[in-house]
């Protein structure tokens, strides 16, 4: 998932160069919620990974 976050920054970036502002902001919208879901999923799986059976 880290790793789609990186491919819409990166595609959000070189949107803006270019100059395609919609398609920049949507690329990063994107990455912005993509980036937020994989932090929440990292740190439930640092709580409930660590579980002795």
């Amino acid at each position: 998932m880290l790793r789609w976050t990186i491919i819409f920054l990166v595609i959000a970036l070189i949107a803006a160069l270019f100059g395609f502002t919609d398609l920049a902001a949507g690329a990063a919208g994107i990455a912005k919620i993509l980036f937020f879901v994989f932090v929440v999923l990292f740190v439930l799986s640092l709580i409930f990974g660590r579980r002795k059976l």
